[in-house]
Order: structure tokens, then C-alpha cells, then sequence
């Protein structure tokens, strides 16, 4: 680059990708920048990590949020958690189903496991979001998870609204949901059941990790970000 140059700067405009709100870069006529048809996108302006996406899953803003799936139904039987709530262990994603319930998407992130751990959690009612990207010390990944969840939990002022909490850990959704009995971490499940106990409806959903879904995506976004931030500082 010469003196005289300046470096490459990129417009931003909001869309849709699949069920969430993001940001995609456009050149100066507001056509998107694409290769081998993918569309570059982030999830916040701010945000320094930017994702490159099919870009037949980036739809306009103005158009209605489209529907996707999280995975096909793997048991259509609803299982009873320790406290009598039922759970999915899987559902289809349907985005009006969802319309008069608080989503609670929650992933943990571990560099080593155990090692530098962060959580990320996105809490969303309608058209208000809420997130939650916290660095949480040298953790293993199962706490992570564990954590996650306990912190989405806590942001939730009102818990006689209807609760749909998201999270891609077989190992939380078992101690949660299933019954499994925690050889570690008995303190935080405690904790977490505990505050289960609050909600009028809530539900535990497991969905399949880095599957393509928006929400949980999201989380784990929210998650690594909190570790790689802790360890550049």
C-alpha cells in the first residue's frame, strides 16, 4: 500500500440470518461482497470477528424472519425433569412458536478444559435481545455449560413468563433434564435446579452444536469471544 492509499473500509446493512438479526458488508452501491457464494456478516458492529455465510441463508430485513430447523425430532416423547417440567431433547425450530416466550440460548467456551473459560448467553422476547459474554477464570468446558445456563437464568427478572432455554450440552441437559446424577459440580446444579423451581414454564431444549442455528451460534460466539478477550488483555 502507498502513502496515498487508504485501507479498505466496508459498509454494513442489516439482515436476516436464518432467524437473526446481523449486519452484512456492502460496497459503496449497497450490493453485498461475495465469494464462492458466501456473504461476510457479524453480529454486532463493535464486534471484531466477522463470519463468512451462505449467502442464501441472508434474507432482507424487511422481510419476515425466516424459519429454520434446528434438527428433526430424535424422540417425539417429551421426558419429565427432576422437578416434574417437561423438556424436548430436540424440537424443530419454528420462529412463531417462540413468539410469546423468553428464548434463553446458552453456551460455555474452554481453551484447554480444563483452562480459560468464558459463557455467552442470548436472551430474546420479541424484538428485545439481551447478551451476556463474561470471562469466568480457568474453568472446564461442563462448567462452562453449567455457568451459561445459571447466568441466563439470573437475567430473568420475571419468571412468570414462559421460558425456552436452548443449550447444545449433553452433559447439562442429562444432570437437568434426565436425572443424571453429577459425580462433580454438585454446587452449581443445585443452584441451577434450584432456581428452575422459580419459573411458572420453563423448558430445557437440547440442540445439536454448531448445527447451523442462529441462537445457538450466537451463545458460542458470545462465549469465545469472552476467553479471546481475556487473553489479549
Amino acid at each position: 500500500m502507498t502513502s496515498n492509499q487508504q485501507p479498505e473500509t466496508k459498509d454494513w446493512t442489516r439482515m436476516w440470518f436464518k432467524a437473526n438479526k446481523v449486519w452484512m458488508a456492502v460496497d459503496s452501491q449497497g450490493k453485498p461482497d461475495i465469494k464462492d457464494g458466501k456473504v461476510l456478516i457479524k453480529y454486532q458492529l463493535k464486534q471484531d470477528y466477522e463470519y463468512w455465510v451462505n449467502q442464501n441463508n441472508v434474507s432482507p430485513i424487511d422481510s419476515p424472519p425466516p424459519k429454520t430447523k434446528i434438527h428433526q425430532k430424535r424422540k417425539t416423547g417429551k421426558k419429565k425433569s427432576a422437578k416434574g417440567k417437561a423438556s424436548d431433547e430436540a424440537t424443530p425450530w419454528d420462529q412463531a412458536a417462540y413468539e410469546d416466550k423468553v428464548c434463553i440460548f446458552t453456551d460455555g467456551a474452554s481453551s484447554g478444559n480444563p483452562g480459560p473459560s468464558g459463557i455467552g448467553v442470548l436472551l430474546r422476547y420479541g424484538g428485545h435481545e439481551k447478551e451476556i459474554s463474561q470471562f469466568i477464570g480457568n474453568a472446564t468446558n461442563n462448567i462452562a455449560e453449567l455457568k451459561a445456563i445459571q447466568a441466563g437464568l439470573s437475567a430473568m427478572k420475571n419468571t412468570d413468563i414462559p421460558v425456552r432455554l436452548f443449550t447444545d450440552s449433553k452433559y447439562a441437559y442429562g444432570l437437568l433434564v434426565l436425572g443424571w446424577k453429577p459425580r462433580k459440580n454438585q454446587e452449581i446444579v443445585d443452584s441451577i435446579k434450584k432456581a428452575i423451581t422459580k419459573f411458572k414454564d420453563l423448558k430445557i431444549i437440547k440442540v445439536k452444536g454448531h448445527s447451523g442455528h442462529g441462537g445457538n451460534e450466537k451463545a458460542d460466539f458470545l462465549a469465545t469471544s469472552a476467553v479471546k478477550k481475556a487473553q489479549s488483555e
